[in-house]
Parts: structure tokens; C-alpha cells; sequence
């Protein structure tokens, strides 16, 4: 047997049902330890944003933090309860989950279901979050050096799907010119029964689940929620490219090209060869790039898992001395070599093991496994949690010749050529 072969001892078993007013329910069984996960995933993310008033998703992350209709602090009976909560957004969905003694598991039905009932909206806590959120977006991309590069590369590569924003938003005017009665619009849009999926994972019985989602889930209405139409993202032409001056200490080349979405033949190899090309000190663009030729101090590959068609991206810091043309050749030469230099079985079975190991490392956490469940429901089906991964051992060397020839083309890059200001003194 192929040693990267599933197996049934890492299997997440679980049972699902469904409220009578859509909330999506998943319970997991798993008697070896004595604390409860509790996840609650919002299919919202940047993605559902007015493109002219973006970083709502984000806000509400914090905003759900401030109080609900009938419990004025979370976080007190979180800690009286003795568990521990966070939650984060992304482009695609938002996720809140707490961690408790199994004992305390209802404090968790009862404190989720009264912020899906309805948040403690008011002036000033809308004011006090939004100058959190405003600080962060300083803080994440203004203030750190090399930290505006994603902002622009999403601008760059994408012309009309929402992921050309951060979740964060485009700009912190979005947020300080929100209005009360927007945040509470975009919330009963998006924050309901029927756009949640709710799962519960720990020593626990199902019937038990079920009669405490029927208590505290059950009453909340079913609400007709926003479905936006998404502009698909056309094929990219022409190369993108732009150089920017910033003051850092190092020159720095990002580059990005369109791949796959999450459950497409694409996405897999694209997420295999990012592997190849630079995970861990073996990987080529270290090996051939950084040890044997000097042409980059550092530099990696990777894809983020978006849902929608995503970005492949290269990001590197040139050796002193190496121009931004020739930096640039470096990396296209390696990309076009997973085609001309193919992969070997070895190499390609070395990556889909670490795949299959992290996944199993992963899974020991009953916390991984609730948050791996709600996004695969998400996705269309909880069982891709067990059988996503033989979608990476179905990949063939065919497969990731093939998407690397598509992918790796002029036409499809996006180039910023991160110019420091301290070079030219």
C-alpha cells in the first residue's frame, strides 16, 4: 500500500442534522478528552462586501465581541465558565469558536445563540470598534515595513472580483464613515440561522447536542439572507507589473499568478507544487536560489486556500548586488522548471506525505477538527474533511506538469518590484 494511502484511524466520524430554521448542525464524538469545542462559521466574509464600504466583516468580528441583546459581557461567563474563545475572518466566511469543560458546554449554546439572535447595537460601541479596527489596519499594513504588498498585489491581480480588497477593507475610511443602521443591515443580512453551520465536537452524545440546539438555536427566525452575485474574475491577458519605492532595508520582488479554486484538479496541484518549490530547507527555490546560487537571502511560494479562484505567489528577498531583472528571471527559470526538470515520484510523494502528516498532526486538537468540519460543510460537504486528502494522492506528475505549463505564463503574472528607498543613499 502507498504509504501516503488513507487511513480509516484518522477518520473524523460524525453525525448531522438540521434546525427548522437552517442552522446546520454537526456533532463529533470524541470521548478521549474532557473539553468541548464549540464552532460557529458565518458563510460571510470580504467577499459579501459593497465594494464601496468595505471591512464590515472584519468589524463584526469585533462587534460581536461588545455585548448581545440579553448578555452584556461575553467574555465574563467565557472565563466563569473556565474557557476560552476567539474567533477570525477571512474572504470567504467567519468563524467563532470556544473551547470549555464538557460540564459547561450549554453556557456555550446559550451565549452563541443570543449573538445570532441579535447584537447589542449601539453608537458608542460602534465607535470604540471601529477605532480598534482603524489602529489594526495601520498597524498590519502602514505601519510595518513590506507590509502594504498584499494590498496592492490584490489590486493588481484582480480587477472585479472582491478579493482585489483585504479583509481588513480597502482603506480605513470604510470604517470611520459606517454608519449604525449599515452595521445593522449587513448583520441580519449575513448573521443568521440558515448562513451558519454550527459544530460541536468533545465528549458528547448527539442527542444531547440536539436537544440544546433545539433550546437556545431553535427559537431564532429564519432570515432572508443577502446572496451575492459575484463577478468572476476574467482571464488575465496582459502582465501586471509595478515597481513601488518604500523605506526598507532590502529590495524585494512578489509576484502572483491566477490558479484554481478550492475544489478543483488546479488547486491541489498548485498547492502540491508550492511544496515542492519551497517547503522546508530541501525544497528547490531554497536549495537552488538561496544555497547554491546566492541570487536571494530568502524566499517561498505559497497559495492562500481561497474558495473562488485564487493567487499563486513567490515571494522573495534578492542578494546584494542582484538586480530586479535578474531576480526575476531566477524565479520564472525555476517555475518553468517544474516542467522542463520534472518532478520525480520521490519528490512529489515527499510533499504529499508532510500533507498527510500535517493533517493528522492537526487533527489530534478537537479544536482543529470542529473548525475542519464547519469549513468542509461550507464547502459543500463535512466528509471532505476525511477525503480531501485523497485528492492530493490522485495527483499524478502529469497533473503538476500540465497545471505548471498553465499557470506559469507571462500573461497570467503579477509582478511588484519593492524598490528600497535606503539603497538609493
Amino acid at each position: 500500500m502507498n504509504s501516503f494511502a488513507h487511513k480509516d484511524l484518522f477518520m473524523i466520524k460524525f453525525d448531522r442534522f438540521q434546525l427548522k430554521n437552517g442552522l446546520q448542525v454537526i456533532v463529533h464524538q470524541d470521548k478521549t478528552t474532557p473539553i468541548v469545542a464549540f464552532n460557529v462559521l458565518y458563510k460571510v466574509g470580504s467577499r459579501n462586501e459593497n465594494p464601496d464600504r468595505t471591512g464590515l466583516a472584519h468589524l463584526f468580528e469585533h462587534l460581536m465581541f461588545e455585548g448581545s441583546i440579553n448578555i452584556s459581557d461575553y467574555d465574563k461567563h467565557i472565563q466563569l465558565a473556565s474557557g476560552e474563545n476567539n474567533a477570525f475572518t477571512n474572504s470567504d466566511f467567519t468563524n467563532y469558536y470556544i473551547t470549555l469543560p464538557k460540564e459547561n458546554i450549554e453556557t456555550a449554546f446559550w451565549l452563541e445563540s443570543d449573538r445570532m439572535l441579535e447584537l447589542d447595537f449601539s453608537e458608542e460601541k460602534l465607535k470604540i470598534q471601529k477605532g480598534v479596527v482603524i489602529e489594526e489596519f495601520n498597524q498590519r499594513y502602514l505601519n510595518k515595513p513590506y507590509a502594504d504588498w498584499r494590498l496592492i498585489m490584490h489590486r493588481l491581480a484582480y480587477h472585479v472580483h472582491p478579493y482585489m480588497w483585504p479583509t481588513i477593507g480597502k482603506n480605513t475610511m470604510h470604517i470611520e464613515y459606517a454608519k449604525l443602521q449599515e452595521i445593522k443591515d449587513f448583520y441580519f443580512n449575513f448573521y443568521a440561522p440558515n448562513n451558519a453551520i454550527l459544530v460541536v465536537a468533545g465528549d458528547v452524545e448527539t442527542k444531547q447536542v440536539k436537544e440544546l440546539a433545539e433550546k437556545w438555536f431553535g427559537p431564532i427566525p429564519h432570515r432572508n439572507t443577502v446572496k451575492n452575485e459575484l463577478p468572476v474574475e476574467p482571464k488575465q491577458k496582459i502582465p501586471q507589473e509595478l515597481e513601488i519605492e518604500r523605506n526598507v532595508p532590502l529590495n524585494a520582488i512578489y509576484k502572483a499568478y491566477h490558479m484554481g479554486d478550492r475544489l478543483s484538479k488546479n488547486y491541489y496541484a498548485s498547492d502540491l507544487i508550492s511544496d515542492i518549490l519551497s517547503n522546508g530547507e530541501s525544497s528547490r527555490l531554497t536549495q537552488r536560489l538561496v544555497k547554491q546560487q546566492n541570487k536571494f537571502t530568502s524566499i517561498s511560494a505559497y497559495i492562500l486556500g481561497s474558495n473562488d479562484p485564487g493567487l499563486f505567489f513567490v515571494e522573495g528577498f534578492p542578494a546584494e548586488g542582484v538586480s530586479f531583472e535578474e531576480a526575476n528571471k531566477c524565479i520564472i527559470n525555476e517555475l518553468e522548471n517544474i516542467w522542463k526538470d520534472p518532478v520525480s515520484e520521490d519528490e512529489l510523494t515527499k510533499v504529499k506525505n508532510k500533507i498527510e502528516m500535517t493533517k493528522e498532526i492537526s487533527e489530534v486538537n478537537v479544536l482543529n477538527k470542529a473548525i475542519s468540519l464547519a469549513y468542509y460543510e461550507m464547502l459543500g460537504d463535512a466528509n471532505l474533511a476525511n477525503t480531501d486528502i485523497i485528492n492530493y494522492q490522485n495527483i499524478t506528475r502529469d497533473d503538476i506538469e500540465k497545471t505548471a505549463k498553465e499557470m506559469f505564463t507571462a500573461s497570467n503574472s503579477s509582478t511588484i518590484y519593492y524598490k528600497s528607498a535606503q539603497n538609493d543613499k
